[in-house]
């Protein structure tokens, strides 16, 4: 089976100030132009099935795409980002040392402040929502519309690469993988963009 791995259309900047919020942003304008965009390039693949995260701006990516393949969405928890507590998101073109909302990501443990809930349990339930899709479409055609790092981190459980940053997929860009019912997975492409390169800030 075929998957189409979709990062999110860029989000709006939200802070949540109430203790224990957390952040969950819908997407900006280009944002949805964005949406917009990786559903021209996908409504010609011939998709069986759509997946998205249960964080709003996964959501949001995959609705075009959706209503124009008269297609329902299978929401999945174990695709949300991995900083899902966070109590703040801000695009990674806004975060800055001199931003008191992103100053905590150049202090302490890089690796705590990415992962709400530690390294090891994020990829386990990537692992886990990732096989749950294939074992489910045999054969089909899956666009699935998630978050950076949670592509990151699938990519990386089939090249067994030790830098978690040295791939990552920008708004809307597009990573194809097949994966064979014997348990093989191939990597076909990273982070496609050219569909939207006029709506990225490079």
């Amino acid at each position: 089976m075929d998957l189409y791995i979709v990062r999110h259309g860029r989000p709006v900047r939200q802070v949540v100030k109430e203790e224990g919020g957390v952040a969950d942003p819908e997407l900006a304008e280009i944002g949805l132009l964005q949406a917009e965009r990786v559903a021209d390039l996908l409504q010609p693949f011939g998709i069986d099935h759509i997946v998205s995260s249960t964080m709003l701006r996964a959501r949001q990516t995959a609705a075009p795409l959706a209503t124009r393949l008269g297609l329902e969405v299978e929401v999945i928890d174990d695709i949300k980002e991995s900083d899902h507590r966070s109590h703040a998101y801000v695009p990674s073109e806004e975060i800055s040392v001199d931003d008191p909302d992103t100053a905590h990501y150049f202090e302490g443990d890089l690796m705590d402040t990415i992962f709400s809930d530690g390294y090891d349990r994020f990829e386990a339930r990537v692992r886990r929502g990732f096989d749950h899709i294939i074992s489910s479409n045999p054969s089909k055609r899956v666009a699935v519309f998630c978050h950076g790092m949670v592509t990151n981190v699938f990519v990386k459980t089939i090249l067994e690469f030790d830098n978690l940053f040295a791939l990552l997929p920008d708004y809307c860009g597009v990573t194809r993988v097949r994966a064979s019912s014997n348990g093989t997975r191939t990597v076909k492409s990273m982070n496609e963009t050219y569909h939207v390169r006029d709506l990225i800030d490079w």
